[in-house]
């Protein structure tokens, strides 16, 4: 891997409208000009959820221009091709995923979904809080890794630690 390109990062959830969301948002903003993020659903709810956005524009980050989307957009001819894909729930890192072109490196980063979460407003947008800050603690350790000089294997280890990290979902943390 070399530092004078892009990186393309694809996150995958179920719904493509929560963290998936968030992560190609913060991702764009702290990796640019060395990362471009993606973001699609195994099952795209067709909307994005609103609490997101919100927690975005609260952060400081891009709220705008994102859509629920399939995966199948990204296995298709013409698509960028990933170097990297992370799942960001639990339910579609087990689910059989297309074949990805040029087999980009895949870890899982589950945290719990704040979509999910039943309550008033102020707990609804304290979920989404937590799953936007899990998400840039994060991708600010993977764009800190020097990719340029780190091989492979401990590249794919660095991976995995970072999908362990405070919030993982429990699915996560057993298998680890």
């Amino acid at each position: 891997m070399t530092t004078d390109r892009v990186y393309n990062v694809l996150f995958l959830c179920t719904g493509n409208s929560a963290r998936s969301i968030l992560a190609e948002s913060i991702l764009n903003t702290e990796g640019k000009g060395r990362f471009k993020a993606y973001s699609a659903g195994s099952q795209p709810k067709g909307e994005v959820n609103p609490h997101a956005l919100k927690e975005l524009e609260a952060l400081g980050y891009p709220s705008t221009g994102f859509r629920s989307k399939g995966w199948d957009e990204f296995a298709e001819p013409g698509a960028p091709e990933m170097d990297f894909i992370f799942t960001v729930c639990d339910s579609a890192a087990g689910e059989a995923c297309p074949v990805w072109i040029g087999h980009p490196m895949t870890a899982h980063w589950g945290i719990e979904d704040p979509a999910a979460v039943e309550g008033n407003e102020v707990e609804k947008a304290r979920a989404f809080a937590q799953a936007a800050r899990y998400l840039k603690n994060r991708i600010s350790l993977f764009v800190n890794l020097p990719l340029a000089t780190i091989d492979k294997l401990a590249l794919e280890t660095h991976l995995r630690q970072i999908g362990a990290t405070e919030g993982a979902s429990q699915k996560q943390t057993e298998a680890n």
